[in-house]
């Protein structure tokens, strides 16, 4: 009898997961595309905080002095702010070869004299996914001992991208704890993953790859909490048309602007690369559509944010095209 009263819960447990599972997709649909409606407000648009991510190329020798006046005259005149320059990676064991950012000094003095109102900071990072560990506290020490070396070479500050930090991890917030001693005051950023847009998304997301995707609300508000500003990498959404990846960057904007105080920057990643890995990414994502869903989450929140912004990623792969995207639907939309 106990036997059978058991058989029929689980019964009824795994139908009604199920049937979750079966409507959790068509309501989040139709919230996202509900989402991505209406008339973004007037000032909703850029306050000239937004950030571009530079490739490896300006800071091994491969950029020259006329490369960098090139790059200041296309940034003279928008809103970009800050310009993380990849200066990595770091090494499975932590450690961060300065033979990597052997021509940063060059590029600081360059850009800094050309554009003397940005902030230039050292994108750092590496795979964490059974390589290298940030649970593991030498190789915290490793990448510790790496930021303070690039401070000391000029950069404005350091700019993390570890991938993939997993919800809740500790070692991920010990590091940020302690880079802010090596910072003091100057910027510490972070790239993070994209916040759980509904309930049961994360752990399904990570039962389906392996690893999270998303970050609870909650873990998200730790890692803003210790830092200066958070870049959301709203892109390789994998939703298949512009409204539904429209309406998940206006969720996103939503989401972090409910936990992100107002004297730390939001930034939302906007795709300015064409190589998504999926048929339809290419079509579905674009700078103009992270643009508008950016402003829709401000208009939704109702009041002017100082510190919000979008971030391109990547200068290597922007086209023209995505440049004009930035100016027309962001910068003065």
């Amino acid at each position: 009898m106990i036997t059978r009263t058991r058989a029929r819960r689980g019964l009824r447990l795994l139908v009604a997961v199920a049937a979750v599972l079966l409507v959790l997709p068509g309501v989040a649909a139709a919230t996202l595309t509900i989402q991505f409606t209406g008339t973004p407000a007037p000032w909703a648009k850029s306050t000239g905080h937004d950030a571009l991510w530079l490739g490896h190329m300006w800071v091994d020798g491969r950029k020259d002095a006329a490369d960098v006046k090139a790059l200041a005259v296309r940034l003279r005149g928008t809103g970009i702010k800050d310009l993380y320059v990849h200066s990595g990676p770091f090494g499975l064991d932590g450690a961060l070869s300065p033979e990597k950012y052997s021509g940063a000094a060059a590029f600081l003095k360059e850009i800094h004299a050309r554009l003397p109102g940005v902030r230039v900071s050292a994108w750092l990072g590496q795979k964490v996914n059974g390589r290298l560990s940030l649970g593991d506290a030498a190789a915290r020490q490793q990448v510790l001992d790496g930021a303070r070396a690039v401070m000391a070479v000029g950069y404005d500050g350091v700019h993390y991208d570890f991938e993939p930090v997993g919800d809740g991890d500790a070692g991920f917030l010990d590091l940020l704890d302690r880079t802010r001693q090596i910072v003091g005051k100057d910027l510490l950023s972070v790239s993070t993953p994209q916040i759980e847009p509904f309930p049961l998304t994360r752990p399904l997301a990570r039962l389906a790859i392996g690893h999270d995707k998303y970050w609870s609300p909650d873990y998200f508000r730790d890692v803003a909490s210790r830092t200066d500003q958070v870049a959301i990498m709203t892109y390789d959404s994998y939703y298949p048309s512009t409204i539904l990846y429209g309406g998940h960057v206006v969720r996103q904007g939503t989401l972090a602007l409910g936990l992100v105080p107002d004297d730390k920057t939001v930034l939302i990643g906007a795709p300015a690369y064409h190589d998504h890995g999926v048929v339809w990414g290419d079509a579905a994502e674009s700078v103009a559509t992270a643009a508008e869903g950016a402003r829709l989450a401000l208009t939704s929140h109702g009041t002017r944010r100082e510190l919000f912004g979008l971030a391109l990623y990547v200068d290597f792969a922007a086209t023209p095209e995505d440049w004009k995207e930035y100016e027309d639907s962001w910068f003065n939309p």
